[in-house]
């Protein structure tokens, strides 16, 4: 009998990667938009396992699909995705852990260099006809300052052998990993407001959970100090970026880097400032990182459906 596979929603430019995955299969592969719950009951009715980029996947999408024997998510993150509740009707959720070691702690990088030596706003002044080398003042020396990192996954961990050479002295909030850990890759694990209070750049790195949500409020932004960068390449709503732009225009903080936005695409323009550098939540890509991507996730919700263990589980769905 064959299979159905729903990709629920996509930006690529076609679904190549994952028919050539499934070309030897008795696979049936369908690629449709869909973002809302109600959405994706409705293009996925009989699937039997669905591919996600941005869609939400509720209790009430397992509920009215009994069919599903896999859900696999395009990326790290899964909190699009009700892993509880896919547990509960027995349904696997599988995502892609470690596809982009290389280019999200590379971006960051990219935004901290840009915001540091004010490379958006020389861009900007030539652009517009004007050559003045004190269009970006002031201007700190990155060397010998305090990093902080909110969050001590395999990404942040990349990043601090990515900075080794500008003689950072790293800080680390994480109630999650053990300080010897942390002290064994050259940082010092210390409490948020210790972090926020002695870093001059902040990168934040944590999932979105529950806990973490606008875990950088306005009082945490009150604890920066005012020549203080706060960089996210992880998941929008972990900043209350209201909050963030207000502390950005009046001074409390020296500026931003900012991959994610807590609205994706944004339903109004961002805060327009020279200390803020945008990107359209692209820290995840390259070429190779977007096929890896695809073709891991296809390939472990495949052999789900093929009877086989599944190899970057998320949930518990025995």
């Amino acid at each position: 009998m064959t299979a159905t596979i729903v990709v629920t929603d996509y930006d690529f430019p076609d679904l190549s990667i994952e028919s050539a995955v499934l070309d030897d299969a008795a696979v049936e592969l369908r690629g449709e938009y869909a973002r809302t719950p109600e959405e994706v009951i409705d293009v996925a009715e009989g699937a039997d396992a669905l591919l996600v980029q941005y869609a939400d996947v509720t209790d009430e999408v397992f509920e009215a699909l009994p069919d599903l024997q896999a859900v696999g998510r395009y990326g790290i993150g899964v909190d699009s995705i009700d892993v509880d509740a896919a547990a509960d009707h027995g349904v696997p959720v599988v995502n892609v852990p470690d596809y982009c070691i290389e280019e999200v702690p590379t971006h960051t990088l990219a935004l901290l260099l840009a915001c540091v030596r004010k490379v958006p706003s020389y861009d900007r002044a030539i652009k517009g006809g004007e050559w003045d080398w004190t269009a970006g003042k002031p201007i700190r020396r990155l060397t010998g300052a305090t990093l902080g990192l909110v969050g001590f996954g395999k990404l942040p961990r990349r990043l601090i052998e990515l900075v080794d050479g500008f003689d950072l002295e790293i800080l680390v909030y994480d109630p999650y990993v053990d300080a010897a850990d942390v002290e064994d890759a050259g940082a010092e694990k210390v409490d948020l407001d210790a972090l926020l209070e002695r870093s001059r750049y902040v990168s934040v790195h944590a999932p979105l959970t529950d806990e973490t949500r606008n875990l950088i409020d306005a009082d945490a932004l009150d604890r920066m100090r005012e020549d203080a960068i706060l960089l996210n390449t992880a998941r929008g709503p972990l900043v209350d970026t209201d909050a963030l732009f207000e502390a950005v225009e009046a001074g409390d903080i020296a500026g931003a880097g900012l991959d994610v936005l807590p609205e994706e695409p944004p339903s109004k323009p961002p805060l327009d400032h020279d200390a803020i550098v945008y990107t359209p939540h692209v820290a995840f890509y390259s070429e190779e990182s977007e096929t890896t991507m695809r073709r891991t996730v296809t390939e472990d919700v495949l052999g789900i459906l093929q009877g086989e263990a599944p190899h970057n589980p998320v949930n518990d769905a025995d």
